[in-house]
């Protein structure tokens, strides 16, 4: 079949768009490779155009850095490279080096960043996945490093937390220093395995890693210390942790909202992020810690947190200040003492026999305290199992958890309003005859106030009645 002169013109004129579809599909905008490096002013964008990878400042910053930002008005940074060694100008270069690593590169060559990977690897490319996660593979292995598991302050969906207690390898978010300045800041936030799993911030002063927050334990749904929480997202983390090996990882897929992320503030504050209707609109969620209870061992050692209480800080019944003149200036950090020695303390100091027994006072919706012991045994056995040991100082028990005890100091306990478990605090049997004896002044006070008020009101109603009454017969008459 022959073509006519209009049908070779047409075939003519297609030709330049099919080389061109070739090309594209040949030079993915989402890949980075060794003939294929990033310059400043240029980025890649990832498959479902959500994510874009290349060279920004922060606000009031000169500074170059290589990050990943979402690709809508916020242009929110969820990942940054060379946070701690900045471009001072445009010269910068991403590219992959000779032994497979991908790097950052300023004007004279110089490696600012580098993935670091050990062993050289050929053919190696970096990839923008439409998960925010960047990728750098090779053609045999897959995957050899990715951005998810060198983060910097945010969590992305499905991306882990994770610690390692043999290998002393964690996965751990760090804050920028401020809003301007990327660099590592003084808060970290990861998981803690003593015990029980807890997510912490830690703060970085004089070069220690200090608790500033805690998440509560895990109880197989949730984390016991995070209140205020929409029901919709409980079922959306997960945490799998695997006790002999020493290991856990925690991370989060909102069904409801994909879009969600996590961000560890400069000022050491976990916000959730979430996209409005689908919309290039973002709103903070949650924040915590939410109030100055929050913060780690606010009242110190036996003192308990409450945040709509004027002092904040009450120690625990039984208990009282160790410093009374620190505590009535605002200074709780030293926490309270036992106020009247345990029996079973004084049985073993006198190898004596006990007249009485100590006992355990109930406080609800407490946020229990850190560092916590774990058994399997059932609710009915929790209390007999810590009065047996006179090093146990208080019980609680949770049906995901089981029984948890705790010896020494009571850290980090907060009263809550809408959730919280029950929590018993040992003390000896004098504190619970005052206990006691309070129970039945706050039970006989109010009643009495109750029975004086109705009276009064009967006096006053009768004699309404009585004037009432006569009113009526002086018109009568």
């Amino acid at each position: 079949m022959e073509l006519s002169s209009s049908g070779v013109l047409i075939v003519l004129l297609l030709l330049p768009f099919c080389f061109c579809s070739e090309f594209v599909a040949v030079d993915a905008i989402d890949t980075i490779t060794a003939s294929q490096p990033l310059r400043d002013t240029e980025t890649i964008t990832s498959s479902n155009s959500a994510f874009q990878l290349g060279f920004f400042s922060p606000v009031n910053s000169t500074n170059r850095y290589v990050g990943i930002w979402y690709n809508d008005k916020s242009e929110a940074v969820i990942w940054v490279a060379n946070r701690n060694r900045p471009l001072k100008d445009a010269s910068g270069v991403v590219t992959i080096s000779e032994d497979g690593n991908l790097v950052v590169l300023n004007g004279q060559k110089e490696v600012l960043w580098s993935s670091n990977v050990s062993n050289p690897v050929t053919n190696a490319s970096a990839q923008v996945l439409g998960s925010g996660n960047l990728v750098l593979k090779n053609n045999t292995s897959g995957s050899i490093w990715e951005s998810f598991g060198q983060p910097t302050d945010t969590l992305m969906r499905r991306m882990r937390l994770s610690t390692d207690t043999k290998t002393g390898k964690k996965t751990q978010l760090t804050s920028w220093t401020s809003n301007s300045d990327p660099s590592i800041g003084s808060f970290s936030a990861g998981i803690s395995l003593l015990n029980m799993p807890q997510i912490f911030i830690w703060k970085t002063e004089n070069n220690q890693n200090l608790p500033f927050w805690r998440s509560g334990q895990w109880n197989g749904r949730e984390f016991m210390g995070i209140t205020n929480v929409n029901s919709v997202y409980l079922g959306g983390f997960e945490l799998v942790e695997d006790s002999e090996e020493g290991s856990a990882y925690v991370s989060f897929d909102f069904s409801i909202n994909p879009s969600t992320y996590f961000i560890l503030s400069p000022q050491g504050r976990i916000i959730q992020r979430e996209q409005v209707n689908g919309k290039d609109e973002w709103t903070s969620s949650y924040m915590y810690p939410q109030n100055e209870c929050d913060i780690y061992g606010r009242c110190g050692s036996f003192g308990r947190c409450e945040v709509n209480r004027k002092p904040i800080c009450s120690c625990l019944r039984g208990f009282e200040p160790k410093n009374l003149e620190e505590w009535k200036g605002g200074n709780w950090t030293g926490g309270c003492v036992r106020r009247t020695p345990l029996q079973c303390e004084i049985v073993n100091k006198t190898n004596g026999e006990a007249n009485k027994e100590d006992g355990f006072l109930k406080l609800g919706m407490i946020k229990v305290p850190d560092f916590a012991e774990r058994t399997s045994a059932p609710e009915e056995k929790c209390r007999e199992i810590c009065l047996s040991n006179c090093s146990c100082v208080a019980y609680a028990y949770d049906v995901g958890i089981g029984c948890m005890s705790w010896r020494d100091n009571l850290t980090d306990v907060q009263q809550f309003y809408n959730k919280g478990t029950d929590f018993y605090v040992r003390v000896a049997p004098s504190e619970l005859a005052a206990d006691k004896k309070d129970m039945k002044v706050a039970i006989i006070v109010p009643v009495v106030v109750g029975t004086v008020a109705i009276a009064i009101s009967a006096f006053f109603l009768w004699r309404w009645m009585v004037k009432r009454k006569g009113n009526l017969r002086n018109c009568i008459d």
